[in-house]
């Protein structure tokens, strides 16, 4: 199951964890799930957890969509 994050520290990007693939970083704005980055050695210490909806025009549901990945909402 996906689940959608933000940083309290970082308000530009929405953060994503991916079964099996790991964290994944894009900008939150337009089409950012495009601009995504893997990041590794991710502190969850300002994570909170945010439903899937927040980032609905970023095109990461279609990305989820497209993988065939579960949602979380």
């Amino acid at each position: 199951m996906v689940k959608l994050y933000r940083s309290s520290r970082d308000l530009e990007h929405w953060f994503v964890r991916i079964p099996r693939a790991g964290w994944a970083r894009f900008p939150a704005k337009r089409d950012g799930w495009a601009e995504r980055r893997m990041v590794n050695m991710l502190s969850h210490q300002h994570l909170d957890l945010v439903p899937l909806w927040l980032a609905f025009n970023t095109g990461l549901l279609e990305g989820i969509e497209k993988g065939g990945l579960d949602l979380v909402a």
